[in-house]
């Protein structure tokens, strides 16, 4: 019996539907149900596509797939996967642990100690908020005093993680390019405006990281399994942020792209990922791959329209895949669930 915690429009509605199809037994659960520990109870694994666009399921999504797996469960995401997720202070200690390629990070707890280190610090630096995706935290600081500014807000009233709707039309103008996709938007604003009077305020650290110069796009690689998923993200004119663009290159990988690949598939391995969408941007006078962003939780649709992926041996596997069933597919290989299933129909 395979559980699925349903949040319409992620990832559950595919699961959903491939396990209908191939008549592996599911249950639809709740997993914010009091008995939901009562709920699992006979499952062989848990799929929760939790989300940070959602207060509830940062809180508690993870309590109960860390239940979950103590029942002895499968899990997706599992604790290695997802214990850092939206936490970029949480990734650098993590990243820096296994002496991954990552951009230059520093953090700092204590506001004396940050002011004293930006007074020597060569600028320009990003500074990055610990939580949200698509670019909204993300500002380029052009000196000491821009610095010294954010350090004093972060160690006073702090800021909103959560980005203001005019912002997000700045930044993210790519993806309100077409008719549809302005109507999209809107639909989700009032929700939007709700989540952001929940959130948190982010207070009492500063993060900066490396400004690293000339990326015309970052590099995404997404690792599932012994797969990985490799595209480009171009930068916004007259910008240096690429993640949120909405502009998506599917060239063929070349060698720096394999490095990235490669270095993608050492740190899945090493700290157990099942899955993770690594950001790399690229070094002009090095050429080396560095990662500045890890998320388990990415667009399915980006990585579908991939040509092909690699696996661990990097080897070519040509055709689109929806990263779901790859997922999915996974989960049940661990459980035994499909041996004796007849194979989906390919898409």
């Amino acid at each position: 019996m395979i559980a699925v915690h349903h949040r319409p429009g992620s990832f559950s509605d595919r699961w959903i539907a491939y396990l209908t199809e191939r008549r592996i037994d599911h249950r639809v659960v709740n997993g914010f149900h009091t008995q939901i520990v009562e709920d699992l109870r006979g499952c062989s694994a848990l799929l929760w596509h939790f989300h940070l666009s959602t207060m509830r399921d940062l809180r508690y999504a993870r309590h109960v797939l860390h239940a979950a797996e103590a029942l002895g469960l499968r899990v997706f995401p599992n604790y290695a996967t997802c214990w850092h997720y939206d936490d970029k202070v949480a990734q650098k200690y993590l990243l820096e642990a296994v002496s991954a390629p990552l951009v230059p990070t520093w953090i700092f707890h204590d506001r004396g100690e940050a002011l004293n280190w930006a007074a020597s610090a060569a600028w320009p630096k990003v500074f990055k908020l610990r939580r949200g995706a698509g670019s909204v935290n993300v500002r380029l600081v052009n000196s000491r005093n821009e610095a010294n500014k954010l350090i004093m807000k972060m160690f006073g009233p702090g800021m909103k993680a959560t980005a203001r709707p005019g912002e997000v039309l700045r930044i993210n103008r790519g993806q309100f390019s077409t008719v549809s996709k302005c109507v999209a938007r809107l639909e989700r604003l009032p929700g939007a405006l709700r989540r952001r009077s929940r959130f948190p305020r982010e207070q009492d650290y500063a993060l900066f990281q490396e400004f690293i110069p000339g990326n015309l796009f970052d590099t995404r690689i997404t690792t599932i399994g012994n797969r990985a998923f490799c595209f480009h993200r171009a930068v916004r004119k007259g910008d240096f942020r690429a993640s949120g663009s909405g502009h998506l290159l599917y060239p063929k990988p070349d060698a720096g792209d394999m490095d990235a690949i490669g270095a993608a598939f050492a740190i899945s391995r090493r700290l157990g990922f099942q899955s993770m969408a690594y950001d790399f941007l690229t070094d002009v006078n090095s050429g080396h791959r560095l990662v500045s962003e890890i998320s388990f939780a990415y667009n399915g649709d980006a990585v579908h329209a991939c040509p092909g992926y690699f696996d661990q041996e990097r080897n070519w596997h040509e055709g689109s895949v929806w990263p779901q069933d790859a997922i999915l597919d996974d989960v049940l290989d661990s459980v035994g669930a499909r041996l004796a299933k007849p194979p989906r129909e390919v898409d």
